[in-house]
C-alpha cells in the first residue's frame, strides 16, 4: 500500500527544459552505443566470414584440380589475392604461391619434416592472431593455405574511428537542436506562468484558452482556467456571502433594537414615571409583548445558526397527513382565516423529524393566514411521495421575489408591519429543514394566491 505525501511535501521544480536535453542525449548515446557495437559485431563477423570462406573455396579449387594439373601449375592457380599457398609434395618438394609474409605457426620450415595434421576438422580454418589458415592433404602432397587479416583490422579500425566521430558530432548538434526545439515547445509554460502572475497581481479576468484542448499542453491549460474560474467564482461568492452576513448581521441588530427599545421606554416610564393602574398595566404588557418578541427573534436566529452547521434530527416514520390535520387545528383554534385539510386517500409515511416538519407546516401555514387576511382561506393538501402544498388565496408573491423570500431576513413590501409580519425568518428556517431532511421546499406557480410545495424523500 503507497504511503501518500506529507500534506507539506515540496515540489521538485529541476529546470525541465535540461532535465528533457539530458534524457533525450542519454537515449541517444544508449542508441549510438548500440549501433556502433551492432556495426561493429557485423562488419567483423563478416570480415572473418570472407576470409574463412575464401580459403575454403581455395581448397575446393585445389582438390578439384589435384588430377589435371601438376602441382607447380595447382600452386600458382590458387595463389594470390591475399591467399599464400604452400604444397608440400611427396616428395617432400616445397612450393609456394602468393604473399608470404604471413605464415601460421604450424607452417613447417623449408626442407623440415612435413607437419603432422592438427586436431583441427578436415577444412577446418585455424586462425593464430591474425592469421587464417586451413590445411588439406592432396593426393599430390600436403596443402596449407594462409590469408593475413591485417589490413582488414586497420579498415575495421578506421570504419571505428569514423563512427565514433560522426557520433561525437551527432550528439553534439542534437543537443543544440534540442535545446532549442525544447525551448519553444516549453514556451506555453512561460505563458502559463505570466498570466498566472498577472493573475495574482489583481487582473482575475486573464485566462489562457489553449487552441488544442486535447494535447497534454492544452489539458493544463484547460484545467488552469477552470480553476481560476473556481477561485475567481468562489472569491465572488465569498464576497457575496460576506456582505450577505454584513447585511444580515444589520438586519438582526436592527430587528431585535426595536422591540428591545420598545422594553426600554416601558420600563422607564414605570421606573420615572408614576402612571395609573390601567397604564401601568399597559406598560407591562408591552414589556412582556416585546421581550417575546426579541425571544422569538433570538430563538429564530440560533436555529439558522444549527441549520448551517447542521441540524440534529429525530427520524421515525410519520404520517404527513396526521402532522397536516394537527397543524390545521391549532390553527383554528385562533379566530381570522380558514384552515382546511384535503381527505387522506392513504397514509403519507416518510422518516423524517415530526417536531421539526411540524414547525415547517405551521411557518407555511401562519404566512399563508397573514397573506390571505381574516376573510381568506388556507388548504393544506397532502399528496403521495412524501408531497405537502399549503396555498393561500391572497394576492401572491411576485415573480421577482419567488426566491428572495426565501433569503433571510427579507419581507415583501406588503408585510413590512411588524405587528402584522415576522422578522423574516419563516421562509428560510422552513427550506432549511426540508433540505436537512433531504427533501425541499419551493414556491409553485399556480398564477392565484401562493402555494408552497413541501417535499420528503
Amino acid at each position: 500500500m503507497s504511503v501518500p505525501p506529507p500534506a507539506d511535501a515540496a515540489l521538485h521544480t529541476g529546470s525541465l527544459r535540461w532535465r528533457v536535453v539530458a534524457a533525450v542525449m542519454g537515449l541517444l548515446v544508449v542508441l549510438l552505443l548500440v549501433l556502433s557495437v551492432t556495426v561493429d559485431r557485423v562488419l567483423t563477423s563478416r570480415t572473418q566470414g570472407q576470409l574463412e570462406q575464401r580459403l575454403l573455396d581455395r581448397v575446393a579449387v585445389a582438390q578439384a584440380l589435384a588430377d589435371q594439373v601438376s602441382a607447380r601449375d595447382l600452386v600458382d592457380r590458387i595463389g594470390g589475392e591475399g591467399v599464400s599457398v604452400r604444397l608440400t609434395t611427396s616428395e617432400g618438394e616445397v612450393l609456394t604461391a602468393g604473399p608470404q609474409g604471413a605464415a601460421p605457426a604450424t607452417a613447417p620450415s623449408p626442407g623440415g619434416p612435413r607437419p603432422r595434421p592438427g586436431p583441427a576438422a578436415p577444412d577446418a580454418v585455424v586462425r593464430s592472431g591474425d592469421v587464417y589458415s586451413v590445411e588439406r592433404r592432396l593426393p599430390v602432397g600436403e596443402l596449407l593455405l594462409t590469408t593475413d587479416s591485417g589490413g582488414l583490422q586497420q579498415t575495421l579500425t578506421q570504419v571505428r574511428w569514423v563512427l565514433a566521430l560522426s557520433s561525437l558530432g551527432v550528439l553534439l548538434v542534437a543537443a543544440l537542436l534540442v535545446a532549442l526545439l525544447t525551448g519553444r515547445l516549453l514556451r506555453p509554460l512561460d505563458t502559463m506562468t505570466t498570466t498566472a502572475r498577472s493573475i495574482a497581481a489583481g487582473d482575475r479576468g486573464r485566462r489562457l484558452r489553449p487552441d488544442r484542448p486535447q494535447t497534454e499542453l492544452g489539458r493544463m491549460a484547460g484545467a488552469f482556467d477552470e480553476m481560476l474560474d473556481a477561485v475567481e467564482g468562489a472569491e465572488g461568492r465569498a464576497v457575496a456571502a460576506e456582505a450577505r452576513v454584513r447585511d444580515f448581521v444589520l438586519e438582526a441588530a436592527h430587528e431585535l433594537r426595536t422591540p428591545l427599545a420598545g422594553v426600554q421606554a416601558s420600563a422607564e416610564a414605570l421606573l420615572l414615571g408614576r402612571p395609573e393602574r390601567e397604564e401601568q398595566e399597559r406598560l407591562l404588557a408591552g414589556v412582556v409583548r416585546e421581550s417575546q418578541r426579541a425571544g422569538r427573534l433570538a430563538d429564530d436566529l440560533l436555529l439558522m445558526a444549527r441549520i448551517d452547521r447542521g441540524v440534529e434530527l429525530e427520524r421515525r416514520p410519520v404520517d404527513l397527513h396526521e402532522l397536516a390535520e394537527d397543524v390545521a387545528a391549532s390553527a383554528a383554534r385562533r379566530p381570522g382565516t380558514a384552515v382546511t385539510v384535503g381527505t387522506a386517500h392513504a397514509p403519507a409515511l416518510v422518516e423524517a423529524d415530526p417536531d421539526r416538519v411540524t414547525q415547517v407546516l405551521t411557518n407555511l401555514v401562519d404566512n399563508a393566514r397573514r397573506a390571505a387576511g381574516p376573510d381568506g382561506r388556507v388548504h393544506l393538501d397532502v399528496g403521495p411521495g412524501g408531497r405537502v402544498v399549503v396555498a393561500d388565496d391572497g394576492p401572491g408573491v411576485p415573480r421577482a421575489d419567488r426566491e428572495r423570500i426565501f433569503e433571510r431576513l427579507v419581507r415583501l413590501d406588503e408585510a413590512r408591519s411588524r405587528d402584522r409580519g415576522g422578522a423574516g425568518l419563516g421562509l428560510p428556517i422552513a427550506r432549511g429543514l426540508a433540505r436537512a431532511h433531504g427533501g425541499e421546499l419551493r414556491l409553485l406557480d399556480t398564477g392565484t394566491g401562493a402555494a408552497f410545495e413541501l417535499t420528503l424523500p
